[in-house]
This record gives structure tokens, sequence and C-alpha cells, in this order.
């Protein structure tokens, strides 16, 4: 499928696909785009105050910068449903949307580096350290994929040439995306089960103590993986949509129908959004003094493993 053939316009019927359905197969419904414009405004703009508020500075180019692409996203659509005929507004969402949850992605893949780091390292097949700087690298890898693969299908769609190669390099980076959540998904649960039955992964020469009657997860901890397991399955959602809507071509069932994208991607991200809000590393993850000393046990096992 070309895009030249979705923008026919010459030949036995000139200019009726292009007026009728144009890139989308549909006209974007208005309400809807100014509403996840509004609510992904809302979200990042709580994002970068309690970022500056808790000085976790990494939450800026994470969740903010992943609600201000949603807001790039969904104004080009916005601007799609009163020009449906217009090119660039169908480019920048491309872009847009596709690339936007990585970087939220990435937080969650932080977050999780400094809960190990309070309950307890040695219960962790990877050190918080080397967990933070795996996951996030193979999450930049992913962004930049992602990335080549929008441009690459934007770029198609101004030239009306063949845009299958830029949908198959977005499907890759989604792809790989939906890999490192599965396994970022199994590290954190082998962590936790081995913290319930106390069956440390490696030594430790200063082990967490428990006192009677102490839970193994504070409860603030517990919202904090109650909500980063909530927002990483409206993710893991996400991403299958996109992967099922690529993957049937670009003038696919999937792709062309309004209700699948609203729901699937723009509902799905808004949640997890809004559930990093509510469920703050900032408010729940707090740097006590056993944070300071998971640190230096990690700092310990990567010294004693080499």
């Amino acid at each position: 499928m070309t895009f030249g053939s979705v923008f026919a316009t010459t030949g036995e019927y000139p200019n009726m696909i292009f007026s009728c359905v144009g890139p989308y197969h549909y006209v974007p419904t208005e309400w809807i785009c100014v509403l996840f414009v509004v609510l992904y405004s809302i979200s990042a703009a709580l994002h970068l105050g309690q970022a500056l508020r808790y000085k976790l500075w990494w939450m800026i180019p994470t969740a903010t910068f992943a609600g201000l692409l949603e807001i790039l996203g969904w104004s080009a659509r916005l601007w799609s449903s009163r020009n449906p005929k217009l090119l660039t507004p169908y480019e920048m969402q491309i872009v847009g949307t596709i690339i936007a949850p990585t970087p939220l992605v990435a937080a969650n893949f932080i977050i999780l580096g400094k809960v190990i780091s309070q309950v307890g390292p040695q219960y962790s097949r990877l050190t918080p350290k080397k967990y933070t700087i795996l996951f996030l690298c193979f999450d930049i890898v992913c962004l930049i994929v992602q990335a080549v693969g929008g441009a690459s299908a934007a770029h198609a769609a101004s030239t009306k040439t063949n845009a299958s190669m830029g949908a198959n390099i977005m499907l890759g980076g989604i792809a790989a995306q939906l890999f490192a959540i599965v396994l970022y998904v199994a590290l954190a649960a082998e962590t936790l089960l081995r913290l319930r039955y106390n069956a440390p992964f490696r030594y430790v020469d200063q082990p967490r103590i428990l006192e009677k009657g102490q839970p193994a997860v504070s409860k603030k901890l517990q919202l904090m993986l109650g909500g980063m397991a909530f927002g990483t399955l409206c993710i893991f959602i996400r991403s299958v949509y996109r992967t099922v809507e690529l993957a049937n071509g670009w003038a696919g069932p999937v792709i062309s129908t309004e209700r699948y994208f609203d729901w699937l991607d723009g509902g799905m991200v808004t949640l997890a959004l809004y559930t990093l809000n509510f469920f703050h590393p900032g408010i729940l993850v707090k740097k006590d003094e056993f944070m300071t000393h998971g640190s230096q046990q990690s700092t310990d096992e990567e010294a004693s493993a080499t």
C-alpha cells in the first residue's frame, strides 16, 4: 500500500478519495482531539511541577516529555479535524503519538531501580544501577528506531511514495519495546517473589534486617508498585494495539477505525500518565536512611562482583 493510492488525485476518480477520506481514512473528531490536548496539557504541567517540587529532574525528560509529545500529536490531530486534506498535521501526529510513550516507559524503569534500592538490592537479579542503565539504553534505542520509522513514514506521506519501510521500522521499534516491557515485568516479579520468601539472589555484607512485625514492603511502596503495574499494563495494551495496527498496513481495518485509536492509544497513555501523577515517586519513594544504605549495598555488590 502506498500513500499515493490513498491520495489518488488523477485518473478515473479524480480527487474522490482525497476529498472524502484523507490519510486517516476518517476525519478525526474535533471534540475528542480537544479533550486529549487538555488532558495531556494538565498531566504534563503536573509532572513538571512535581519534578521541580521533589527535585526529581529525571522526570522532566521522561514523563513530562512524554506529555509534551502527546500534546504535539493530538494538536496535530485537532488540526486535521479542521483540515483533513493536509498532510503536515498527519505527519506530525505519526511521529508524536508513536514515540510519546517511550520516555514514559523510561520513567518506570528508573523508578523500579529506586524501589529495589529501598527494599533490598540483594533480591534483584541485577543491581539497581545496572538495571537502570540496561533498560534505559534499550529504551533509547527503541525511541530512536520509532522516531526514524515515524520520520520515514511522514516523508513518504509528503512525497506520496511507499510508506511500508517506515511502518516496518516503527513496528520493529514497538515490538522491541514490548519485549523490554515483558522482561522488565519478569525481573520485577522475580525480585518481589524473592523478597516475599526471603530468597536473596546474592550475598551482601549488610543485609536488610526487618524488625518484628515490619512488612517487607512499606504501604507507600506498595502503592508505588501498584501504580507502576497499572501504568505498565496500559502501555502494554497500547503497544499491542499499535503493533497490530501497523502489521495490518496503512489501509487496514484497525488503523482506519478512529475509536480504536482513541481508546487503545490515547486512552491508555492518558491513564498511564495520570497514574504516575497520582502515584508519584516523589511522594511514595522518599530518600530515607535505608535508601542511602541500599545505594551503598549496590556499590558493595558491584565491587564484589568484579
